[in-house]
C-alpha cells in the first residue's frame, strides 16, 4: 500500500470526482431532465471506471478502491435515472 499521504491526494482527488457528478445527478433525478445524456458514454466510462477499480485492487490501492467504488454507483444512479425517464416517456407517447 502506498504511503498514506499519497493515498490521502488519491481520496482528495476520487472524492471531488464525485462531487463533480452532482449537478447531473439532480438533473436526472430531480428536474427529470435527461436530454443530451448519452448512455453510450456512460457505458463506457462505466467500463473505464470497473477497470480503475480492478487496478485500485490489484495494487491494493485504499483511495483507488473507495473512489471508484462511489463514482460507480453515482454513474449507475444517474444511468438507472435515464433509463427511467426515457421509458417513462416512451410509454407516454404511445399513450
Amino acid at each position: 500500500m502506498a504511503e498514506l499521504w499519497i493515498e490521502v491526494i488519491g481520496l482528495l482527488a476520487g472524492g471531488l470526482g464525485i462531487v463533480a457528478w452532482i449537478p447531473q445527478i439532480r438533473d436526472v433525478w430531480v428536474r427529470e431532465r435527461h436530454e443530451g445524456i448519452s448512455l453510450t458514454t456512460f457505458s463506457i466510462v462505466t467500463i473505464a471506471l470497473s477497470l480503475w477499480l480492478i487496478y485500485g485492487v490489484l495494487v491494493e490501492s485504499l483511495a483507488m478502491i473507495v473512489a471508484n467504488v462511489f463514482t460507480l454507483a453515482v454513474i449507475l444512479a444517474v444511468i438507472i435515472g435515464v433509463r427511467r425517464l426515457r421509458r417513462r416517456e416512451a410509454l407516454l407517447a404511445k399513450a
